[in-house]
């Protein structure tokens, strides 16, 4: 006999419940697969795939200014369709530290730019791109009792490129001073600045972009404006603190291939002039001279 809800025990009509449910979520499974195919595949995980199987790694070959060209690695996305993965890498800019570029690890506090201008096979030919210092080193150079002495200019190199150039300089102790601060006045400041300001003007014009930065790597430019400052006031820690490219000429590949030109190997054979196969001929003339 079927009681009433009130009196029928609670098992029971949980357990009734349960087949109901179970008939009826079956049914309507049913229906639903049957209507919309892409019910069964909502509850799926989507295959996760590493992205670096897609990629490949290209070799950074620095210019010939500095002495080691290896610069490390970089990854690009494979060609796929209409995106080639060679367009995709000019114009890429990567940072190295000049350390690791010129085996020194006393200029580790330098950061060297240089940006993709044509890519080789696996090999990327760069170009010098900007020069800047890192922050411990800044924060190490700025103290108290002296005068902090900045100056930037803007300039273009024999080759057509266009460069802003930082100059950043301290003043130091006179010989035998016994004061204990030694700031300038703003009048010598402005006589520092001027100077700055007009050696890098000087070097810059004279000069192509491999020939400035040569003379950037080494400090030569800092020591150059403290010998010429010294009779306004004496100068310490003068940096180029930082160089920008703001323009540079349509791309040359005869150029670039020559700034990636292996030039350390080729010094020529030694002459022994002993030897009498080498003979050394005097042309008639007044001293030996046509």
């Amino acid at each position: 006999a079927i009681l009433p809800p009130s009196r029928a025990p609670r098992g029971r009509l949980r357990e009734a419940g349960r087949q109901e449910g179970g008939k009826v979520a079956q049914l309507a499974g049913k229906m639903a697969v049957g209507k919309n195919r892409k019910l069964g595949k909502k509850g799926r995980k989507k295959k996760v795939t590493d992205p670096f199987l897609k990629k490949d790694w290209y070799t950074i070959q620095a210019p010939s200014m500095f002495v080691k060209r290896d610069g490390g690695v970089t990854p690009c996305t494979k060609t796929q369709g209409n995106k080639i993965a060679s367009e995709a890498l000019k114009g890429r800019i990567m940072e190295l530290s000049l350390a690791d570029l010129n085996d020194n690890a006393d200029m580790a506090y330098r950061k060297i730019k240089v940006s993709v201008e044509d890519v080789q096979g696996e090999k990327l030919l760069t170009n010098f791109y900007g020069m800047d210092m890192t922050r411990d080193k800044l924060c190490s150079l700025i103290k108290k009792w002296q005068s902090l002495i900045e100056a930037r200019v803007d300039v273009k190199t024999t080759d057509g490129y266009t460069l802003r150039m930082f100059c950043i300089g301290f003043t130091n102790k006179r010989r035998n001073q016994v004061k204990k601060t030694w700031y300038a006045q703003t009048g010598q400041i402005r006589q520092i600045r001027k100077k700055m300001v007009d050696i890098m003007t000087e070097e810059a014009t004279k000069s192509d972009l491999k020939e400035l930065v040569s003379k950037l790597l080494p400090e030569t430019l800092g020591k150059e404006i403290e010998k010429a400052c010294e009779g306004i006031f004496p100068l310490q820690n003068v940096h180029i603190r930082k160089v920008k490219v703001l323009g540079k000429p349509k791309f040359d590949l005869v150029k670039l291939m020559e700034l990636h030109a292996d030039t350390a190997n080729d010094v020529g054979a030694k002459v022994d002039r002993a030897d009498p196969a080498v003979k050394e001929e005097n042309l008639a003339g007044s001293g030996g001279r046509l």
